[in-house]
């Protein structure tokens, strides 16, 4: 399994973004993707989660409201549109796989990640 991050980059606060991840490697339909993000000197954490067969998400609380996170299963892609983007959104943001559906929003509970893609908000 291949997971493709990319879309990062600098945009001023109040702006958005959209990242995509690019999937390959195996049929997606039981999966659940997810999108994680880590700040300088913080841990990753979960921002949204997508089930690949059903269309079901969640998404943290910080970014609820703000982003959306949707699949075009045609072309086994997975993106992440980012929103009145804030300072404290600034992070590298991970695409992440996943073969049950249960505690999505749990990064050890990912099998697959891809590299990471930066987003910098300024303020």
């Amino acid at each position: 399994v291949q997971l493709q991050a990319s879309g990062g980059g600098l945009v001023q606060a109040g702006g958005s973004l959209r990242l995509s991840c690019a999937a390959s490697g195996r049929p997606f339909s039981n999966y659940v993707m997810g999108w994680f993000r880590q700040a300088p000197g913080k841990e990753r954490e979960f921002v949204a989660a997508i089930s690949w067969s059903g269309g079901r998400t969640r998404y943290a609380d910080s970014v609820k409201g703000r982003f959306t996170i949707s699949t075009f299963k045609a072309n086994n892609m997975v993106y992440l549109q980012m929103n009145s983007l804030k300072s404290e959104d600034t992070a590298v943001y991970y695409c992440a796989a996943k073969g049950t559906t249960r505690d999505v929003t749990d990064r050890d509970r990912y099998d697959y990640w891809g590299q990471g893609t930066l987003v910098t908000v300024s303020s």
